[in-house]
């Protein structure tokens, strides 16, 4: 090799050990850097979903968003007091959070806030600065996994439908059960003891091809189909609630019918004919009822436990009608349900005397889907203008009672759509609860924190990974369950006993669906549930 070709091999590899070590630099200023220059807008970026002000689980996955501001580049800059700052470029709007960064943001800023700040370029090359936006991060994580149907928005058809899970920490979305694997039969309802999602019911009815009304308990990976119907009690479980020890469970028996209006914004509405309560002994595989949860007169529903298993809460209208087959009966506009409790002494096999605990001659108001927190201090409640199907009411609206001194409030996180169905975190920190806000059509979960004092934060949109896609997914999120884990059963397992020949069966029924005044109340087992004086 010659001397002039030496040195020009020589600044050649000079040369481009220069340039492989300065992309580093390059791509980390590009990654990194902001906006040098930019004139300051006075109000705070319009972004999809909305998430300013919220207050974040620390163990939810990354709120990606949009912005929905004209721009030809948009640059976002997450940062805390605490935790490390995370910078992200779009081209788009569509503002992705990396995983890893996110939790570690986050988890670092736990009782504190996380800031977002937005920035826009627009096509003459100038940036524009909005105004911080922030959040705040819980100390209290909220349940790992929440459980929902997904069904179409249809009037009186199906085809198909399914249980889900959702792990709140990612964007993983597994299915439980799809109704294809029992021939497009319906499955409603599906509840768990204490958050527990080792042990839940589901309730099924038949499709195409007849497996039964029947209900399918889930324990741990065992699923076993129960038929909860006996001579005396011929409808099947609705509505249900367990007993904090799991080992019995409360449910209603429903005759809901579904009708349309010709005038409205909403022509769905559903009427409950005819209901009344029992109580399924798991342990026993036996249903008993009582006249204090099953009067002729009445419309019994919506139970639920309170957290000590010292009380039955339910829903109690009259019964306006006498013709219990025509829909929509008369003066269906006019039920309105109140609160009711029951002591009911499980060990002693005895209930208590029916009180009212909120009555709608009170409120004006229908009242339904009663859930109390598992510290037992927050009842939280739907009302609405009238009936037990409030999904269909725009003017369904959440309500929270202070058991503590009984007074009840309208809460401030309502919309002007339809609010309805709710559940607790474990920790009685969080609930969710379905909202139709964003269209009014398609009901989609939201989350909220409450404090101490009952204070309820500004309700959180679940997470998904594409900020579009609530705009593309033409489903709703039905029936929405915060559970602790994933749920142990296999779908195939589940879809199994539903087609299996082998049903459980209800034995010793206590009363009829809707019995008369002078019922007795028989023994069970030896012991009897009598009234208690």
């Amino acid at each position: 090799m010659t001397g002039r070709r030496a040195m020009r091999y020589v600044w050649a590899v000079l040369l481009c050990t220069a340039l492989l070590a300065s992309l580093p630099l390059v791509a980390g200023w590009r990654a990194a850097g902001s906006p040098e220059r930019w004139q300051e807008v006075g109000r705070p970026p319009r972004i999809f979903p909305d998430y300013a002000g919220t207050v974040i689980p620390p163990n939810i996955a990354p709120l990606n968003f949009r912005v929905e501001e004209e721009g030809v580049e948009y640059f976002v800059r997450l940062h805390s007091a605490s935790g490390p700052g995370l910078n992200i470029r779009s081209r788009t709007g569509r503002i992705v959070i990396p995983a890893r960064q996110w939790r570690e943001l986050v988890r670092a800023s736990m009782g504190g806030e996380v800031c977002f700040d937005v920035y826009v370029r627009h096509e003459d090359g100038g940036w524009s600065r909005f105004e911080t936006m922030a959040s705040t991060i819980a100390q209290d994580a909220v349940d790992g996994y929440l459980v929902y149907r997904l069904i179409h928005s249809v009037h009186n058809l199906y085809v198909t439908m399914g249980i889900y899970q959702r792990n709140l920490e990612t964007y993983n979305e597994s299915l439980v059960l799809d109704n294809s694997s029992f021939d497009n039969g319906c499955m409603n309802c599906h509840t768990f003891a204490a958050n527990r999602p080792d042990l839940m019911a589901i309730q099924v009815r038949r499709g195409r091809v007849d497996y039964g009304n029947v209900m399918v308990l889930v324990e741990g990976a065992r699923a076993r189909k129960v038929d909860t119907r006996t001579a005396a009690t011929p409808a099947p479980a609705v509505y249900m609630s367990w007993h904090p020890s799991g080992g019995l469970a409360a449910f209603s028996m429903n005759k809901v019918r579904q009708f349309f209006h010709t005038s409205r914004g909403e022509a769905r509405d559903v009427c409950d004919l005819d209901s009344d309560l029992a109580l399924y002994l798991a342990n026993l595989g036996q249903v008993v009822s009582a006249p204090v949860i099953a009067r002729p007169d009445r419309l019994e529903t919506y139970p639920t436990w309170s957290p000590d298993g010292r009380y039955l809460y339910f829903c109690s209208a009259p019964v306006l009608w006498s013709d219990r087959e025509k829909v929509p009966p008369e003066h269906f506009a006019e039920v309105r349900y109140d609160l009711m409790r029951v002591r009911c002494d499980v060990e002693a096999r005895t209930w208590g005397p029916l009180e009212t605990v909120l009555s709608a001659q009170e409120t004006g108001k229908s009242i339904t889907l009663p859930r109390i927190s598992p510290d037992g201090r927050f009842l939280l409640f739907c009302m609405s203008d009238y009936g037990c199907f409030p999904i269909h009411h725009a003017n369904a609206d959440l309500y929270m009672m202070d058991l503590r001194t009984g007074r009840h409030e309208r809460l401030t996180i309502n919309s002007e759509h339809a609010d309805t169905w709710h559940s607790w975190s474990s920790n009685g920190r969080w609930f969710v609860f379905s909202s139709k806000r964003l269209d009014g059509l398609l009901a989609r979960p939201y989350l909220a924190h409450v404090d101490e004092a009952g204070h309820v934060s500004k309700p959180l949109l679940l997470p998904q990974e594409d900020p579009d896609f609530y705009d593309i997914f033409l489903k709703t999120y039905n029936v929405p369950e915060l559970v602790k884990a994933r749920i142990p059963a296999r779908g195939e397992d589940i879809a199994g006993a539903i087609r299996s020949e082998e049903s459980l069966t209800a034995g010793l029924p206590i009363t009829a669906a809707t019995p008369q005044a002078t019922t007795t109340v028989p023994t069970v087992d030896g012991g009897p549930w009598t009234p208690r004086r």
